[in-house]
């Protein structure tokens, strides 16, 4: 997979917005303006590394960012070409501090445009009547075919470096410089929401856009595989030996299953069995990570962020506590979040039902999604 680099470009020391700093130091719902853009693409997981361009006077706090910095130029121009060259990767979103509601939903959109395209842009069809005039009315302008441009926009960065670097003058976005240097640049669909903080009421919109648009799902997971031949069991992605395994049309990791039902059931999506079905015998023996992936994955492409998930692993045997932090581990990384966002805890039934007379193990998993 190519690697994808966001760089934010935050170097303007613009003071429209009010507040007697530069608008992406100003807090929004007490978190800056910068911060809440990193995080938006920090979090996603197409995204590997995020670079910043800050105003030389701020270059001092690039250390409480967590990311890659980089010093801005005189121009904005100037600032890409820094952000540019601040990273190795194969493709770059470049995007605008000053954007922080940008969804991970669009930003799934520009990446997968760069599948096909040199250049991705979302942007929204004017739909408006167009006039023409200074005070008075003048002329009216047709608007078919006219589009709103936002970020991030996306290309190969090898392409859009070159266009820097050949650029003659400072252009309004880097659409602009990729169409002199003779790039192409497909269009995506853009988000109303993700508006540009300018002046000081825009403050007060995106806090209500903030408030409107929170989405948050809950699901719950269960699932259960008795004991058979075997000499090891799956258990949340992580191989225990054992001198029993767990017996199913899969690998019968039991607590991978019941949290990949408890991100289904959040979405109002069924359960495993709707999208792979013990019937069909491509599955027969399939690894759960398949099965996983394709919900974390789903939870993306429907405009959700997976904040956290919780699984249970009821059972007598084997013990599970030696091998919680790897099993956290295995199972963020298909999830695409941090391991302090994903619990994983067993416990007995002292001895009663089928998981106490250790014919089995079942599992219960719950999963918390948030629109992102």
């Amino acid at each position: 997979m190519p690697e994808t680099a966001a760089i934010i470009v935050a170097a303007g020391r613009g003071l429209r917005a009010g507040g007697g700093v530069p608008k992406q130091w100003r807090d929004l719902a007490g978190v800056p303006v910068l911060e809440r853009t990193i995080n938006a693409f920090a979090a996603h997981p197409m995204i590997d590394e995020v670079v910043v361009v800050l105003h030389p006077d701020d270059i001092n706090r690039c250390a409480t960012l967590g990311v890659v910095c980089a010093t801005g130029g005189a121009t904005r121009q100037a600032s890409v070409l820094a952000g540019l060259l601040a990273t190795q990767a194969d493709r770059v979103l470049i995007h605008d501090a000053a954007r922080p509601l940008v969804r991970a939903s669009l930003i799934n959109r520009v990446c997968m445009a760069l599948d096909s395209h040199v250049g991705a842009a979302p942007a929204i069809a004017v739909t408006d009547a167009l006039w023409r005039g200074d005070a008075m009315v003048t002329g009216l302008q047709d608007r078919t075919g006219l589009y709103r441009a936002q970020t991030p926009q996306g290309f190969d960065r090898a392409a859009i470096l070159a266009a820097h670097r050949a650029a003659l003058s400072d252009a309004a976005d880097d659409v602009a410089v990729a169409l002199a240097a003779g790039l192409d640049v497909a269009i995506v669909a853009g988000d109303e929401d993700n508006i540009k903080i300018t002046h000081a009421d825009d403050f007060a919109r995106a806090a209500q856009l903030m408030e409107r648009r929170m989405d948050v799902r809950l699901g719950n997971g269960y699932d259960v595989h008795r004991f058979g031949p075997g000499d090891h069991v799956m258990l949340c992605g992580v191989k225990l030996p054992f001198d029993r395994g767990l017996q199913g049309h899969s690998d019968a990791d039991v607590g991978m299953h019941a949290v990949t039902d408890a991100i289904y059931g959040a979405l109002g999506q069924g359960d495993i069995g709707v999208h792979f079905p013990p019937t069909d015998p491509q599955w027969k023996g399939a690894e759960s990570h398949i099965f996983l992936r394709h919900a974390a994955q789903m939870a993306r492409d429907m405009g959700f962020a997976i904040s956290n998930v919780d699984c249970t692993l009821v059972c007598e045997y084997p013990k599970v506590g030696p091998h919680q932090a790897a099993m956290r581990a295995a199972m963020a990384e298909i999830l695409g979040i941090a391991p302090d966002r994903v619990s994983v805890k067993a416990t007995t039934s002292e001895r009663l039902g089928f998981t106490g007379r250790g014919e089995g193990i079942a599992a219960l998993a719950t999963a918390a999604l948030v629109s992102a």
